[in-house]
C-alpha cells in the first residue's frame, strides 16, 4: 500500500486566478453618494445618532472603504421631538470652553433643547465619527433640522425607516 503524503491530500491547482481574487476599494470618484431622510421623531438619541454615523460613514454599504468618505449625505428632520432615557434631561452634561480662562460652560439636554435643538443630535453624531481628518470631512454630510420642513428638497433625499436599520 502506499503512503499518503500530507501534500497529496490538497489538490491545488496549477495556475490561480489572479483576477478573481482582487479587492475592489472605493476611492471618492467610484464612491456613490446618495440623499437620505432620516425622522428623528421618537427616536431614543444614542440609537439615533449610532446609526447616522453608521450612514454618514458609509457602513451599510457593500463598497465600504474605512480611509474614503463613501457615505451618505443624511437629512434629519424634528430634531426637536427626539427623547432621551432616563434622568438624562437633567442629569447629562454638555460641557464647552469659550477660549477665556474660567470660561468653561456647561448645559443640560434640557438647555440645550431649549435654545438649539438640533445641536444634541449633532453632539450626539459627531461623537460617534473618527478623531481625524475624515471625521472632520464627513461631518459636513450631517444636516440637522428642528421641524419637518427642510431646504434640502432639490436633492430629493430618499426617505428611510431606522428601524429597518441594524
Amino acid at each position: 500500500m502506499g503512503e499518503i503524503y500530507r501534500y497529496q491530500l490538497f489538490k491545488i491547482p496549477a495556475k490561480v486566478d489572479t483576477l478573481s481574487y482582487k479587492t475592489v476599494s472605493a476611492n471618492k470618484a467610484t464612491a456613490d453618494k446618495q440623499w437620505v431622510l432620516v425622522d428623528a421623531e421618537g427616536q431614543t438619541l444614542g440609537r439615533l445618532a449610532s446609526k447616522v454615523a453608521k450612514l454618514i460613514r458609509g457602513k451599510y454599504k457593500p463598497s465600504y472603504t474605512p480611509h474614503v468618505d463613501c457615505g451618505d449625505n443624511v437629512v434629519v428632520i424634528n430634531a426637536s421631538k427626539v427623547n432621551l432615557t432616563g434622568d438624562k434631561w437633567d442629569s447629562k452634561q454638555y460641557i464647552r470652553y469659550t477660549g477665556y480662562p474660567g470660561g468653561q460652560r456647561f448645559a443640560t439636554p434640557r438647555e440645550v433643547m431649549a435654545k438649539k435643538p438640533e445641536r444634541l443630535i449633532e453632539n450626539a453624531v459627531k461623537g460617534m465619527l473618527p478623531k481625524n481628518k475624515l471625521g472632520r470631512a464627513i461631518y459636513g454630510n450631517l444636516h440637522v433640522f428642528e421641524g419637518a420642513t427642510h431646504d434640502k428638497e432639490a436633492q430629493q433625499p430618499k426617505q428611510i425607516n431606522l428601524n429597518d436599520l441594524k
